[in-house]
């Protein structure tokens, strides 16, 4: 791992004489040892206090003592790069919450002592940059051989956000959760209340930007009992579909292996990290409105189990979840039209049809509507996975109008209508209301038609200019 050490780090570790018991710790152990890149590095020291912490990085750059509550400095180096440096520490829950805690710096705590404290063996893993080894006295590397999830020690239940961090992870690594840890989850169920919002929208940001096995991670979250906190996704367990087109099982089943077709698709993978939560979002809700609407029914002489309307039913479920997380605004409006729209491809995609898709979908696009289109009918095993021949079809039909990555703009506007002697007012939004209309329906496409169409509509209702 010391190759992975950034030089200008390595010079500082190697030639601070306080520095000499520093180890890195966290996820850029356990990210090195899993063959991934490392971009973050932190670095835990013992055996100094904060005021000769300060004052030896001091000597290579700029330091920020805004962290001191938590034993923290931050280095800016003088070539811009910036390492966060923070003090062996004890912590012992007081009070409820993630403030509810006492910390404790003492020099004298041992690395084993303060690794304990961390959530899961492959977190607790330390590396020794003078003698470039890997400390390990919880397993973690057993563990991470394993692919396996195991907490650490018993003040895993001091932070009852350690459980939404294991559903990122085990989704990010494709992890195996320990029995044991399960069970020590499940006591904890009842605890989601005293976390701040913002700390549980961040874990399953990571979990919906960065999962390899995002199901896996929900199914965790399953067995430790916290979809409680989720009424959304519990309520789509053991809801049955119809075998002939959902051999997979119930909703829930199928919601997982959804979103695990999803991460392998070129479209998410090469998203931004905003765009990949909009699709993972909607594929995780895109089936929560058959939770109301399955009913079983005779079609063609048989029973058939079918959700009409479930589509239209899941968007607000959609909003109300993404509001309980306090989800950016940007986002609901992306991701509850790809949820009321995700059977879209099932009609024929003329060319009216196609323009007002993209009209409903804005500000999400045909082409994300696909991506959750192409999820869906890829969550079937042991059917294959593979777009639809309908979403092909829905695709070409919106690249032949240039609107698979925009929505249709109104052509006529307001300046046309004044030209033609027309006074602004609140005439004027109907006027322009009926003219896309027309525009949707085809009626016109350019400029030139959308003024002769404005002419006529004028001349049949006697105000021509």
């Amino acid at each position: 791992m010391i190759d992975l050490l950034p030089r200008r780090l390595r010079e500082v570790l190697a030639g601070t004489p306080e520095l000499a018991r520093a180890f890195l710790v966290g996820g850029c152990v356990r990210d090195a040892q899993f063959g991934r890149s490392v971009k973050d590095f932190d670095i835990e020291v013992f055996g100094v206090d904060y005021p000769v912490l300060l004052l030896a990085l001091a000597r290579w750059g700029k330091v920020d003592a805004v962290g001191r509550s938590f034993g923290v400095v931050k280095l800016s180096l003088r070539d811009g790069e910036q390492y966060d440096f923070s003090l062996a520490r004890r912590d012992s829950k007081v009070g409820p919450g993630h403030r509810g805690f006492e910390v404790e710096f003492d020099p004298s705590i041992t690395p084993e002592e303060a690794s304990s404290r961390r959530d899961f063996s492959i977190n607790s893993l330390m590396f020794d940059p003078h003698r470039g080894e890997i400390l390990d006295f919880h397993g973690g590397l057993r563990d991470l051989q394993d692919r396996r999830l195991r907490h650490t020690g018993a003040a895993f239940i001091e932070d009852p956000l350690r459980v939404l961090r294991g559903m990122q992870f085990i989704g990010r690594f494709d992890l195996t959760a320990d029995p044991s840890t399960i069970e020590l989850c499940r006591s904890m169920a009842g605890s989601q209340p005293e976390l701040a919002v913002e700390r549980i929208r961040e874990e399953w940001w990571k979990w919906a930007t960065r999962s390899i096995a995002p199901g896996r991670g929900l199914q965790f979250l399953s067995d430790c009992g916290w979809l409680g906190y989720y009424p959304e996704l519990a309520g789509i367990h053991g809801i049955s579909q119809d075998p002939e087109w959902h051999p997979e099982g119930d909703v829930w089943k199928h919601t997982l292996h959804c979103l695990d077709a999803l991460v392998d698709q070129p479209g998410w993978i090469g998203a931004d990290e905003s765009t990949r939560v909009v699709l993972t979002f909607a594929v995780l809700l895109h089936d929560v409105g058959k939770a109301t609407t399955t009913v079983r029914e005779l079609r063609g002489g048989r029973e058939r189990i079918v959700s009409p309307g479930h589509e239209s039913e899941g968007g607000p479920m959609a909003a109300d979840f993404l509001a309980r997380l306090k989800a950016p605004l940007a986002f609901a409006p992306r991701v509850v039209p790809l949820v009321e729209n995700h059977m879209a491809h099932l009609q024929a995609p003329s060319a009216r049809a196609i323009r007002r898709l993209a009209r409903r979908l804005d500000p999400a696009r045909i082409l994300e509507l696909a991506e959750v289109m192409t999820a869906d009918a890829s969550g079937r095993p042991p059917r294959p996975r593979g777009r639809p021949a309908a979403v092909d079809a829905l695709l070409e039909g919106a690249a032949a109008l240039d609107l698979q990555a925009s929505a249709p703009r109104p052509i006529l506007l307001g300046r046309h209508l004044v030209v033609r002697g027309l006074h602004p007012g609140p005439a004027f939004s109907g006027i322009l209301k009926s003219a896309f209309e027309a525009q949707l329906d085809g009626e016109f496409h350019e400029e030139a038609g959308a003024c002769q169409w404005l002419d006529a509509w004028l001349e049949s209702r006697g105000q021509r200019g």
